[in-house]
């Protein structure tokens, strides 16, 4: 019998080779079956299929696993345990459930190692209603009190519920918890964003002195960059180097994340140039460190990686795509965009998001469309970005367009859509729409209003003149505005002419944001508009007694692919020269005809000396 299926097994077609060690155990068995005097018992075939199936799963031949399990004539749990966790490693969750639910279906009890699997697929379809029936089981068939089973049990609960209570309910029962069960818990806090439960936790950890490994201290660095604590990073920084993990790409790698999020961007740098190992993930963490403060330095590092032998990925480019869209240097963007459809990664969801909102902070709001027109899938943020993009350039009716196609498909909007959607039917003067939509928001969605929605409001209302009704809508606020919201409402005064509200809403930001150097020199404005210079005066004064100055502007032009920037009265460059030439012609040229715009003048008397 063994014989009979061993032969049929060697010589069936196959479409996929199998595995050596597999062929070299059924020909041991063809071999052993043969001579029936050898002392050597060959395995049985259910034990020798399942090494197929495993091997199978291992290279991806999903299907070829699924035909020869329906083709064993004797399944033990064994083999029902390596379809459910192949099919879970592939990712195949609703595949592994199906299984599952056959074999208890056709009788055969499960095992710890089924049940722990089968919650794993559970976590895959984020299915609670299926992970408690598998709680049920483990309960039933006395399982439960397995570390293998609770920790699986505790991670479905993490990622499957909307709070982490089940997970820490099941973990309070965990009698001897090892590295895993600690590591699954700070997991679940960390990727919900609770940053500091998850480093409370981790102190626990460390003062009942479970065993730390590599991976527990990367996802407690993750939960430390969350909170973009600098002190935690130093003292998790010594905790890396007391259990000699300095030496751990993916621990360093995450270190050097933290040091991005919490600390200066010179301190990230320097720990970055003294890694002596780097792979793709660490050149991706640092290029992405520098978008969100330094977006030439990004430039300058993806020139170096790739000048040290390293490919970029999708992650590479998104980081890469976004900071060309901060500095607005659209040729170097489409270089960018170039190498993306090269490597054929124009399919990738994030890349064409990152591309609209490149494009349309460069001013290209037409390849921004075109882009999204051609998207095959598109998310929430994908509509989001198209919107912001035509709300900057003042085509408020096709954001507004863009939001009801939105709703039509059935992506329900969120907070952000919101804030993008109002604001750009404020720079396009489009009142009745705006109020229209946060209307909406309030009662057909539900969603809650935050600082950031009205500062749009009100910035809706003040643009269309309406300033008393923004001041009552502030007013009646459930909570107390913040800066921005009344910085939107001094602007507006600002714009209207209405200096005692603007004065009004001046001094609420100054009570809120002190040092915030813009809003004296503002509401030194407005006075001298009015006429009350000696107001206008002691605001001056104010200024210069806090010991800070306006923050210069700074403007930056792309010239053949380098970007250089500047400020007012710049003296550094290789150009000047030619740049304070081309000033001085434009300047002349500008004398002819030019009528100064008396209301915006600052009045400052040393300005006036310097004239």
């Amino acid at each position: 019998m063994i014989q009979m299926i061993t032969t049929r097994i060697l010589n069936a077609p196959q479409f996929h080779p199998i595995p050596p060690i597999v062929r070299h155990s059924l020909h041991s068995v063809q071999n052993c079956s043969a001579h029936s005097n050898s002392p050597f018992l060959p395995k049985a075939p259910s034990i020798l299929a399942t090494n197929i199936l495993k091997s199978y799963f291992e290279t991806g031949l999903t299907k070829e696993a699924r035909t020869l399990f329906d083709e064993m004539p004797d399944k033990d749990v064994v083999s029902w345990t390596a379809m459910i966790t192949g099919y879970v490693s592939c990712n195949h969750h609703n595949h592994a459930w199906r299984i599952f639910y056959e074999m208890t279906r056709e009788g055969m009890p499960p095992n710890a190692f089924t049940l722990s699997s089968a919650l794993k697929a559970c976590k895959g379809m984020k299915s609670l209603l299926r992970g408690a029936l598998v709680h049920g089981l483990t309960l039933k068939n006395g399982i439960s009190g397995c570390i293998y089973v609770d920790n699986a049990l505790m991670d479905m609960y993490a990622t499957c519920c909307i709070t982490m209570e089940n997970a820490c309910m099941v973990f309070q029962h965990i009698h001897l918890k090892n590295a895993v069960t600690w590591t699954t818990l700070i997991s679940g806090h960390t990727h919900r964003g609770h940053g500091y439960a998850a480093l409370r936790l981790f102190r626990l950890m460390m003062s009942k002195e479970a065993e730390l490994d590599p991976f527990t201290i990367s996802i407690v660095i993750r939960a430390c960059a969350s909170i973009g604590s600098h002190i935690y990073g130093m003292q998790l920084h010594a905790a890396v180097i007391k259990h000699s993990f300095e030496s751990n790409l993916p621990v360093m790698n995450s270190m050097l994340d933290m040091y991005f999020k919490c600390s200066t961007l010179s301190e990230a740098n320097q720990y970055f140039h003294e890694m002596t190992e780097k792979d793709l993930i660490t050149w991706n963490t640092a290029i992405a460190g520098h978008e969100r403060s330094d977006s030439s330095g990004s430039l300058e590092l993806f020139s170096q990686m790739q000048s040290q032998g390293f490919c970029p990925n999708c992650f590479t480019f998104t980081s890469i795509t976004a900071a060309c869209g901060n500095l607005a240097i659209l040729n170097r963007g489409k270089e960018v965009h170039g190498g993306i459809v090269r490597r054929s990664l124009d399919w990738n969801l994030a890349l064409n998001n990152a591309l609209i909102d490149m494009y349309a902070k460069c001013g290209k709001i037409d390849d921004s469309s075109k882009i999204f027109r051609n998207m095959t899938h598109r998310d929430l943020f994908s509509w989001t970005s198209m919107m912001i993009g035509y709300g900057s350039h003042g085509y408020g009716k096709e954001a507004v367009q863009l939001f009801d196609d939105m709703v039509k498909v059935g992506v329900i909007p969120d907070r952000i859509v919101f804030v993008a959607v109002i604001s750009a039917c404020s720079h396009a003067g489009l009142l009745d729409e705006g109020l229209r939509y946060f209307k909406s928001m309030l009662d057909d969605y539900k969603v809650t209003p935050n600082q950031e929605i009205y500062g749009c409001v009100v910035d809706l209302l003040g643009r269309a003149g309406r300033v008393e009704e923004a001041y009552k809508l502030i007013e009646t606020m459930p909570f107390k505005a913040d800066e921005s919201v009344w910085g939107a409402l001094l602007g507006a005064c600002k714009a209207h002419g209405l200096p005692k509200l603007g004065t009004l809403a001046a001094l609420k930001v100054m009570d809120l944001s002190p040092n915030v150097t813009g809003t004296y020199v503002m509401v030194s404005n407005i006075y001298a508009a009015d006429g009350k210079w000696s107001e206008s005066a002691k605001m001056r004064k104010l200024l210069r007694g806090i010991g800070r100055k306006k923050e210069a502007g700074r403007s930056w032009v792309e010239v053949k692919n380098r970007v250089y920037s500047f400020i007012v009265g710049d003296k550094m460059g290789s150009h000047i020269v030619l740049v304070y030439g081309i000033l001085d012609m434009l300047i002349w040229d500008m004398k002819v005809g030019f009528v100064p715009a008396l209301d915006s003048l600052t009045h400052d008397l040393e300005d006036l000396k310097k004239q």
